[in-house]
C-alpha cells in the first residue's frame, strides 16, 4: 500500500501513514504543492518549525517509463516568501517509489541547536541519527562517506554548508548515478536552508527489497510508454547521439548548454549582469566546448569519467547531463555543467574560462549553492565594484566565502536582491526575492510574462516558453510580440502537470513536435492511474491555482507578478529593445 513518511523533529519521531484517498491521482509537484497548501500556514516564518518540506517522486517514478526519475521538494521559500516546488534528477526518487513512498514530510524543529541528524530510510522503516561528523563537511566528501557507511548505494539528498548557515539560495543536493558528484540539485528557491532548519542534513535512502510501482492497467501504460521512447529517440532536440554517423541528439552531444550560442545569436544571452544580450566569449563555454573538452581528454585519458550523453538518473534516455573533467589529469571536475549554470557563472560574469566555470560550479556543489543565484549574485558584486567583470579567478576566491565565517560570505549566502540591497545596487534581476536564469526578457517576451507571473518567482521551468519562441518546438511565435498570456499560461499548466509525472520537463521537446509521442505520455499516465479521465492542461491549472493560493495568503497580490523596472526602461544591446509587454497583458494570464 502506498503511504506518506512523516519525520518529525520537535519529538524525534518517524510515522508512516496510508496514502489519503483524496490524493491518489497526485505525484510530484502537485502533491508537495497539495501537502504544503494544506499543511503549512502561509504566513509562517520559512525557516521556523511550522514550515515543512515535503519530497515526492512523481506519479510514473520508479517504473520503466524513459526519463521518469525526477524528485519534486516543496516548501514555503525562504528566498521568496512564497511556495516553491524544486525539481532534480539523481537516485532518490525512484528509491522512495520502489519503498512505496509517495512522500516524505519533513516537520517540526529540534528544540536543541547543537546537534545535527541523518534521516535513514529502508523498506518499513526511518531513523533519525546523529550526525555532527557530517556538520560542515564539503558534500564530495560526505556522499563518498555516506555510501562507505550504506553499501547497498542509497539516495542521498539534503543540504550542504549553506543550508546549514541557513543561507536563502542553499539548494537541496542529491547525489549522481555514480555517486562521484552532489550535484542533482533541486536547486532553487532556498529549500537547502529550510531543510537545514530541521537541523538534518542528509536523508539517506536505501531501496533494498523495493520493487517497482505496479500500473494498474499495464498493457495501456505500456503502450504509452514505447511511443514515448520512440518519439524523444526521434526528435533532434532529444534524440539518439548520432544518426547516419553524425552528431544528432542536440542535448546528448551538448547538453543544455547547446542553447549558450543559440540564445547568443538571438541576442537574447544576459550578459555582464543583464546590461548587454551577446557575450563575445559565449563559444569558449558552451556545450560545444564542452563537448571538444571530453573527447580531447578521453583521447589522453582513456580511463577518466568524462562523459557527455550522461544520464542524471537510472533509465533516463536522453542523457541532457554530462561529466566536466580536468584537462590536465582528467579527473571529473564537475557534473553536470547545465546552460542556466555556465551562462550565470559565465556569460553574466563576463567569464569566458571554462575552467573557472566549471571551478565556480564544483564550489556551489559542494557548498549546497543554487548555480544561478549564486552567479547572480557574483554579477551583483561586479556591479557594485567588488569585483571586476571577467575576473574567474577573483569569483572563486570570492565564491569561496560562503564556506568560511566571513560576513562577506553570509552576504553571498543572502543572494542577488540581498547582495543588492547591502551594497545599493538596484540593478537586480529578480520577481519575488529569486534571480531570473539565462534568457533575457526583453527580446523573449513570453518567457518575461512566465518570469513575472509564475508561482515559483523568478523561474524558466514554470512556464518553458523558450521553446515554440527560440526553437520553434511546437509552433513558431514572434517572440517580439507583447501578446503572450496564453501562451504563457498554457505552458505553465502544461509544465505544472509534468512536474507531477516524475517525467523530465524536457520531454516537452518531443512531445510538442510528435503527436504519438503526447498520445503515449498521457497514455502511461492514464495506464498508471487506471484513470482515463485527466486532462494535462486542466490537472495543471489546479496545481496552479492552489500554488497561487497560498501565494496570495502569504501577502502576495498582482503587484508581485511585474519584472524589475530596469527591463522597460534600458534599451538591451544588440536589439536595443526594452520589455513592453503591459501590465494588463501580465494579469490576463490568471485573470480568469
Amino acid at each position: 500500500m502506498p503511504q506518506i513518511l512523516r519525520i518529525n523533529m520537535s519529538d524525534m519521531t518517524t510515522k508512516y501513514e496510508e496514502f489519503p484517498e483524496k490524493y491518489k491521482k497526485l505525484g510530484g509537484r502537485a502533491l508537495t504543492s497539495t501537502i504544503v497548501f494544506d499543511e503549512v500556514p502561509p504566513t509562517c516564518e520559512p525557516l521556523g518549525s511550522f514550515n515543512k518540506v515535503v519530497i515526492a517522486p512523481g506519479i510514473v517514478t520508479g517504473t520503466n517509463a524513459p526519463s521518469s526519475g525526477r524528485l519534486s521538494v516543496g516548501g514555503k521559500s525562504p528566498l521568496t516568501g512564497g511556495i516553491k516546488e524544486a525539481n532534480a534528477g539523481g537516485l532518490t526518487a525512484q528509491k522512495l517509489a520502489k519503498l512505496g513512498l509517495k512522500a516524505v514530510v519533513l516537520e517540526g524543529q529540534p528544540i536543541s541547536r547543537e546537534k545535527w541528524f541523518n534521516v535513514v530510510i529502508k523498506k518499513g522503516s526511518a531513523e533519525i541519527v546523529e550526525a555532527n561528523e557530517f556538520a560542515g563537511m564539503g558534500l564530495y566528501d560526505l556522499i563518498g562517506k555516506v555510501w562507505g557507511k550504506f553499501p547497498n548505494k542509497p539516495g542521498i539528498i539534503g543540504c550542504g554548508i549553506a543550508g546549514q548557515k541557513l543561507m536563502r539560495s542553499a539548494g537541496v543536493f542529491g547525489n549522481n548515478v555514480e555517486n562521484n558528484d552532489p550535484g542533482r540539485y533541486a536547486g532553487r528557491g532556498g529549500l537547502g536552508a529550510v531543510i537545514g532548519s530541521k537541523r538534518v542534513i542528509a536523508i539517506i535512502t536505501d531501496d533494498t527489497d523495493g520493487e517497482r510501482p505496479p500500473p494498474v492497467n499495464k498493457d495501456m501504460f505500456d503502450e504509452g510508454r514505447e511511443k514515448l521512447v520512440a518519439a524523444l529517440n526521434e526528435h533532434a532536440v532529444t534524440g539518439v547521439l548520432e544518426k547516419d554517423g553524425k552528431p544528432y541528439g542536440g542535448l546528448k552531444n551538448f547538453g543544455t548548454n547547446v542553447l549558450q550560442n543559440i540564445i547568443n545569436e538571438a541576442g537574447a544571452l544576459p550578459t555582464r549582469n543583464w546590461r548587454e544580450g551577446r557575450f563575445e566569449g559565449a563559444a569558449k563555454i558552451s556545450g560545444e566546448a564542452t563537448h571538444e573538452l571530453v573527447d580531447k581528454v578521453k583521447a589522453k585519458f582513456p580511463d577518466s569519467p568524462a562523459q557527455y550523453a550522461h544520464a542524471c538518473h537510472p533509465g533516463c534516455i536522453m542523457k541532457c547531463s554530462n561529466v566536466v573533467p580536468y584537462e590536465d589529469t582528467g579527473e571529473l571536475q564537475v557534473s553536470p555543467l547545465e546552460y542556466e549554470t555556465a551562462w550565470a557563472l559565465g556569460t553574466n560574469c563576463g567569464i569566458d574560462s571554462h575552467y573557472h566555470v566549471s571551478e565556480l560550479n564544483r564550489i556551489c556543489n559542494d557548498l549546497g549553492l543554487d548555480t544561478i543565484e549564486a552567479g547572480n549574485t557574483i554579477g551583483v558584486a561586479m556591479e557594485a565594484g567588488i569585483l571586476k567583470f571577467g575576473d574567474g579567478p577573483g569569483a572563486v576566491d570570492f565564491l569561496k566565502k560562503v564556506g568560511t565565517d566571513s560576513p562577506m560570505g553570509n552576504l553571498i549566502g543572502l543572494g542577488a536582491l540581498g547582495l543588492g540591497q547591502a551594497f545599493g545596487v538596484t540593478h537586480v534581476a529578480h520577481v519575488k526575492g529569486q534571480s531570473l536564469p539565462a534568457y533575457d526578457p526583453r527580446p523573449i517576451r513570453g518567457i518575461g510574462v512566465t518570469y513575472a507571473t509564475g508561482t515559483q518567482g523568478g523561474d524558466h521551468t514554470q512556464g518553458y516558453t523558450i521553446a515554440p519562441e527560440i526553437l520553434q518546438v511546437g509552433g513558431a511565435p514572434d517572440r517580439m510580440d507583447i501578446n503572450k498570456a496564453e501562451l504563457s499560461r498554457a505552458f505553465q499548466a502544461t509544465t505544472a502537470f509534468i512536474d507531477s509525472t516524475g517525467y523530465c520537463l524536457f520531454i516537452a521537446f518531443a512531445i510538442l513536435d510528435i503527436a504519438s509521442g503526447s498520445e503515449g505520455m498521457i497514455q502511461s499516465i492514464h495506464g498508471f492511474l487506471g484513470d482515463t479521465s485527466i486532462d494535462a492542461v486542466a490537472y495543471g491549472m489546479e496545481v496552479l491555482k492552489k500554488e497561487r493560493e497560498f501565494n496570495k495568503k502569504a501577502g502576495f497580490t498582482k503587484l508581485d507578478d511585474r519584472l524589475p523596472e530596469f527591463f522597460k526602461t534600458e534599451p538591451l544591446p544588440p536589439h536595443n529593445v526594452v520589455f513592453e509587454v503591459t501590465d494588463e497583458e501580465l494579469d490576463k494570464v490568471f485573470e480568469s
